[in-house]
């Protein structure tokens, strides 16, 4: 794999640098955030992926001529494909997202995922902590723009679940600030085999003379990990979002009547075995960690485990035989105590039962435990002719959306309660 720096071919860098061995990924960018969580992804005016060995994805593109792209596109309106849902938060508001369940396990980059989060600015958020940056990392992006779908009645966000697809669909959406120079229509779709696609319909500009200046431009797809560290300055430990792998489109194939497929490929959290892990022909890189029974390279969602649990120390000059046979601490989880540390709660060794109690303190406790209901009981029935009695008081159930706001050249966003919205006459809850 090699990366273009400012016009210059340099190679990848090293996976392990003398001042943090456990990166993996050259720290470029950076930008603290609330809460203490900082994301280092490589921005986009330094460094551009341009080759990609496959690793976790391969994938081709389709003009308009070729048949493949006639056939990636999925047409929302024909009733065969299941119930297709406007959402209408995302169709009434700019720079907002909104959380999903999906109704199948979704592999992204081999980790599964239940629920994904819709932006507004032509983009699926598949990361699992949601922060200010969602424009950031841990997206599937067709097109990563700044569309304002509140513009007009015209335009719509929805989206499709059939249990074998899940299709988010942008429909005549336009450019924040260049409404006039015309509607985007463009798709992707989420397959339970892991194979995303991309589709585009109408798009009347060429990405390349889109503005970045409010709203990050992107195409592809992105993941990170998470790992805590400790702070020099504060006793407090510091979440840090790291990117481990982009892939960037070429933008320029992106027009009207155009489409890419990307095909997931084996990964390493597949294999549920150490044979498998260490011997397997369709990965590469790959090692067990007998503590945790999982086969990685280091480099994935799980971070912040393979850390804790020194998994990369663990494998060295070690067989998966060397397992099997029982080998010393090779399958011990270090936070559970073994047999011969175990002590009484008189710190007697040898003791594994409680301390033998008089009668009287037997029923002294059953008379208090007794007691003890009787109260929780009735407070928990004062609490329900309170509930009863007071509407306000019961929470909302649906999601809050997530509203982004300008901070800088990245999109950010905060969280946002909203009732509903209405469009052409369809209502939509915030819960998705």
């Amino acid at each position: 794999m090699r990366y273009h720096v400012n016009g210059q071919q340099h190679e990848k860098p090293s996976h392990r640098t003398p001042r943090e061995p456990w990166l993996g990924y050259a720290r470029v960018a950076r930008e603290v955030l609330g809460g203490g969580l900082t994301i280092d992804t490589l921005p986009d005016n330094m460094t551009h992926l341009v080759e990609d060995a496959g690793r976790y994805y391969s994938w081709r593109s389709f003009g308009p001529d070729d048949q493949r792209t006639n056939e990636l596109w999925v047409d929302l309106n024909d009733l065969e494909h299941g119930q297709v849902r406007m959402h209408g938060i995302l169709s009434n508001t700019h720079r907002q997202a909104a959380k999903v369940a999906l109704s199948f396990d979704f592999p992204f980059y081999g980790h599964y995922l239940r629920q994904i989060t819709i932006a507004t600015g032509g983009f699926i958020f598949m990361g699992e902590v949601t922060h200010r940056m969602l424009t950031a990392t841990q997206y599937i992006a067709p097109l990563m723009a700044n569309f304002d779908p509140s513009f007009s009645k015209e335009s719509i966000v929805q989206y499709l679940d059939n249990g074998e697809v899940f299709v988010v669909q942008w429909e005549r959406v336009r450019l924040h600030g260049r409404e006039a120079e015309g509607a985007y229509t463009f798709q992707a779709a989420l397959h339970l085999t892991g194979t995303i696609t991309f589709s585009y319909r109408d798009i009347p500009l060429p990405v390349e003379v889109i503005s970045s200046a409010e709203h990050q431009v992107k195409a592809g797809l992105s993941d990170a990990f998470m790992v805590n560290l400790q702070s020099p300055q504060s006793s407090d430990a510091q979440r840090r979002l790291y990117e481990y792998h982009r892939v960037d489109i070429d933008t320029t194939k992106i027009t009207n009547n155009s489409a890419f497929e990307f095909t997931a490929l084996p990964t390493c959290l597949q294999h549920d075995s150490c044979e498998l892990c260490l011997s397997s022909n369709l990965t590469s890189g790959c090692t067990w960690c007998n503590i945790l029974q999982r086969c990685s390279d280091g480099m994935d969602r799980h971070r912040q485990e393979w850390l804790d649990y020194a998994c990369s120390e663990e494998a060295k000059d070690v067989t998966c035989e060397d397992y099997s046979m029982g080998r010393p601490d090779s399958s011990i989880d270090p936070s559970v105590p073994s047999d011969s540390e175990v002590t009484t709660p008189l710190g007697v060794p040898g003791r594994t039962g409680p301390p033998r109690q008089h009668d009287g303190s037997a029923h002294t406790g059953v008379i208090a435990g007794v007691v003890a209901a009787l109260v929780l009981l009735l407070a928990l029935t004062l609490l329900a002719l309170y509930i009863n009695s007071h509407p306000s008081a019961r929470r909302n159930s649906y999601w809050p959306s997530m509203k982004f706001r300008k901070q800088g050249f990245h999109s950010s966003y905060a969280e946002v309660e909203v009732e509903g919205h209405e469009k052409e006459g369809i209502m939509e809850a915030g819960q998705c």
